[in-house]
């Protein structure tokens, strides 16, 4: 299980099983298996009548008949440690080894005459959740359960235990694939992600801290969740609550059908919060039928950083809604580069298929094939226009999401600026733009610096402080800003004063 930390307002993907072993090479295989048709569970119905009294579905059935095709995952690998020894002075107090004439000769032993810590592999161990799909023993999970794995043992409701092989596994998404040698399993029902409805109650099976077989149950928080990392992924959000352990267990809905692989969870503490996240089984069964006949996962990159589109940016591109992928920066000789993308286009659509927010747009590319060619809708100058981008290679670089940032003449917008001289360009690595002397007022407000680079308002580069005031006398209320700090560009809203 994945935890998403939430510290300092900072949302951070991070490992829930303390030791969790995860993400093993891809390999091949041809395993002939079908998918079981979904077999509806009896449960009681749920009345919309304000005078009858709703039930709760019959979470009982669904254990009774689909827990034992749940399994319990343990896998052991080695995992690289230092044996560094204490570096602090020799005084006796925050030497640990006071006087010692041999600590000495002990730390250039284990650290190596350099004083760096000399790498070794230890063994580790951990657990997660499974669920078998197949009677012949194909079984799904997360790939971060099983990376680095030496060894995975899976074992069944009935304590039967297996040595499983791990057929392939995709980090990107997080799905992996395991096989036992065992015939005639207990499978799961499979349904469809697409048709879940957010409020629904869902049912997780999984060994939470090593508590096999245990159930909890919850509701449909959202459904097409993006996390922080350019996440391939479209989570379904629940408050189901799972912990560490249940990695890779299923997400049943009230027809005891599979519509999900329970992966993630944000947390301060490591435990559960209330706020969990599975992978959709439609995209998890992709991917497993994208190892079944190509023995490998390959996704596709657009080459672009994109940001989500507030109403103060819509105003200033003079969109109607404040939706689209807004993108903040073109990595160069990228597919986006090759098809004519540009800093400051809105991202409406890809194939017809409505882009609402910069989450949105990253799962849909990179479930797509290196080579395949998109239609992309597009804002640009305000109107509507369709760039055609054939996609590349994710392996080779990846598509980034911009995060929100607290980044971005004095006057109404309160910047002070100045050309950029032929040095700084060259440290900035930009052949345009403007130097943020100082910043007060709106643009302060909104988190501009002194030091940032002003590459482009509105969309329309800049060059020096005439173009700026020229561009920033045709704005309206507001204006988007492109602002470069560092290595990073975003478009910073900015109401003007």
């Amino acid at each position: 299980m994945k935890t998403v930390s939430l510290k300092s307002t900072r949302l951070v993907i991070a490992l829930l099983a303390a030791g969790v072993i995860g993400g093993a090479g891809v390999t091949a295989f041809h395993a002939e298996h079908a998918h079981a048709a979904p077999a509806p569970v009896v449960a009681a119905s749920l009345s919309t009548s304000t005078s009858t009294p709703t039930a709760l579905p019959d979470f009982a059935q669904i254990t009774q008949r689909y827990g034992p095709a749940v399994v319990n995952i343990t896998v052991t690998g080695l995992t690289k440690t230092s044996n560094e020894l204490p570096m602090a002075g020799r005084n006796g107090q925050d030497d640990p080894f006071g006087n010692d004439p041999f600590f000495e000769f002990f730390r250039r032993f284990q650290q190596g005459q350099d004083g760096q810590g000399v790498p070794r592999e230890v063994p580790s161990r951990a657990q997660g959740s499974g669920f078998i799909i197949n009677p012949n023993g194909i079984i799904l999970t997360n790939a971060h359960v099983v990376r680095n794995a030496k060894e995975v043992i899976v074992k069944l409701t009935d304590h039967r235990e297996f040595r499983a092989k791990v057929l392939g596994a995709d980090p990107k998404t997080d799905v992996a694939v395991l096989k036992i040698d065992a015939r005639n399993l207990p499978v799961v029902a499979l349904g469809s992600s697409a048709d879940l409805r957010v409020g629904e109650w869902v049912l997780a099976i999984g060994s939470p801290f090593g508590f096999e077989n245990s159930v909890t149950a919850g509701v449909v928080s959202a459904k097409g969740r993006s996390l922080p990392g350019d996440s391939a992924v479209p989570f379904i959000q629940t408050d189901v609550a799972v912990n560490p352990g249940n990695s890779g267990g299923p997400l049943f809905n009230t027809r005891g059908q599979v519509i999900g692989i329970n992966s993630q969870i944000y947390s301060q503490t490591g435990g559960f919060e209330g706020l969990s996240f599975a992978i959709p089984i439609d995209t998890a069964l992709k991917i497993e039928q994208k190892l079944a006949t190509a023995g490998k996962v390959e996704h596709a990159r657009l080459g672009v950083s994109v940001q989500d589109v507030n109403q103060t940016l819509a105003n200033s591109f003079k969109l109607a809604t404040p939706e689209g992928a807004l993108v903040s920066s073109v990595e160069k000789g990228s597919p986006a580069d090759k098809a004519g993308l540009q800093s400051g286009d809105v991202i409406q659509s890809v194939n017809g298929q409505p882009i609402v927010s910069s989450g949105d747009l990253p799962p849909i590319i990179s479930m797509d094939t290196p080579g395949d060619t998109v239609k992309l809708g597009i804002w640009r100058n305000g109107s509507a226009t369709t760039v055609t981008a054939k996609l590349g290679d994710a392996n080779e670089k990846t598509a980034t999401v911009a995060s929100s940032a607290n980044a971005a003449d004095h006057g109404k917008i309160g910047l002070a600026l100045r050309p950029l001289q032929g040095d700084e360009k060259q440290q900035a690595g930009v052949d345009h733009g403007v130097l943020i002397e100082d910043a007060s007022g709106p643009a302060a407000m909104a988190g501009i610096q002194s030091g940032d680079v002003l590459l482009a308002v509105n969309g329309t580069p800049v060059k020096s402080v005439e173009q700026v005031r020229s561009a920033l006398a045709k704005s309206g209320k507001s204006v988007a800003l492109l602002i470069q700090r560092g290595d990073d560009k975003i478009f910073v809203p900015v109401q003007l004063g």
